[in-house]
């Protein structure tokens, strides 16, 4: 089985329960707020873990951090490539109205502190065919990209929170993107799903491609076909972790030598019963729970 390094970031989730998002000028009441670990990286770090990878955390926190590794190792998550620096640890603001939904304001603090020597230290422990997945939630994408394609890791991509300067990374060396609709339309240019896969299948050929669709599923394209998968029933309670819990356990079944299909239908199931669940990090399910579930595919 491939190796996962999953090298992200690493928040403190402050999540508040609000009778909707607050409005320009609004002063808005919150019926609770919670502390959670967070970070699309932690999640993302996580999930793969929970799905029965072989899971590597490399990142940055701050003094006020610790609670971040713990969560990781209990998870089953290696944390020996996280380094503490002088600044705070990141963080998020987190507004979860009475549908699920939820908006976020993240602030990057020590994400934003990674070094080359930092990035170095932690890709020499990997090699060829292991998986790298990033996000855009720290600094140093474009040396971190460059050196694991070096070594002929299959970087794993997901373009969140997109930005200017998405188009500034070298995207090229990617091995897998998994990217939402918003996100797609922002890399290609366009918003109709079959254009944005046919405009990125043109722009990079030999790179995968994962398009998310929140209620209508997904679709997976490989260069030679695409395979689309639906969504399971489930009551919506936050969706704050879905796309992390998604996208890992995609790569963690990919990196186990699962077949593609199974690997999207494990993710859907993974993704659904961690919307029916509050907070990030502690909503994502383990595999046991995932294989013995009785969801129901969406019509």
């Amino acid at each position: 089985m491939a190796r996962i390094l999953s090298y992200g970031s690493l928040n403190l989730d402050l999540v508040y329960q609000v009778p909707h998002f607050v409005q320009a000028g609004e002063t808005l009441s919150s019926a609770s707020r919670t502390v959670h670990c967070g970070g699309k990286g932690l999640n993302q770090s996580i999930a793969a873990a929970r799905a029965g990878g072989t899971v590597s955390h490399a990142g940055k926190i701050g003094g006020d951090g610790s609670v971040l590794t713990d969560i990781l190792r209990e998870s089953g998550v290696d944390t020996d490539f996280v380094t503490v620096g002088d600044g705070p640890s990141g963080h998020a603001v987190i507004q979860v109205d009475p549908a699920g939904q939820n908006c976020i304001l993240l602030f990057g603090g020590s994400n934003q502190e990674i070094t080359h020597k930092e990035t170095d230290r932690a890709l020499e422990h990997f090699q060829a065919g292991d998986y790298l997945i990033l996000q855009n939630e720290i600094n140093g994408l474009p040396y971190i990209m460059e050196q694991a394609a070096r070594r002929g890791m299959r970087i794993v991509f997901n373009p969140s929170p997109i930005d200017e300067h998405i188009g500034d990374l070298p995207l090229d060396q990617a091995w897998l993107l998994i990217f939402n609709e918003i996100e797609g339309a922002a890399l290609a240019g366009c918003s109709d799903e079959t254009e944005i896969l046919d405009t990125l299948r043109r722009r990079w050929p030999r790179c995968r491609l994962l398009l998310t669709l929140g209620s209508r599923g997904c679709v997976y394209d490989d260069g030679l076909r695409r395979l689309r998968q639906g969504i399971y029933r489930t009551r919506t309670v936050d969706t704050t972790a879905a796309g992390d819990t998604f996208t890992g356990y995609f790569v963690a079944c990919m990196a186990q030598g699962r077949p593609e299909g199974e690997c999207l239908d494990l993710a859907s199931r993974a993704a659904a019963i961690a919307v029916s669940r509050p907070g990030a990090a502690p909503s994502i399910p383990v595999i046991d729970e995932v294989l013995s579930s009785s969801l129901q595919r969406a019509e």
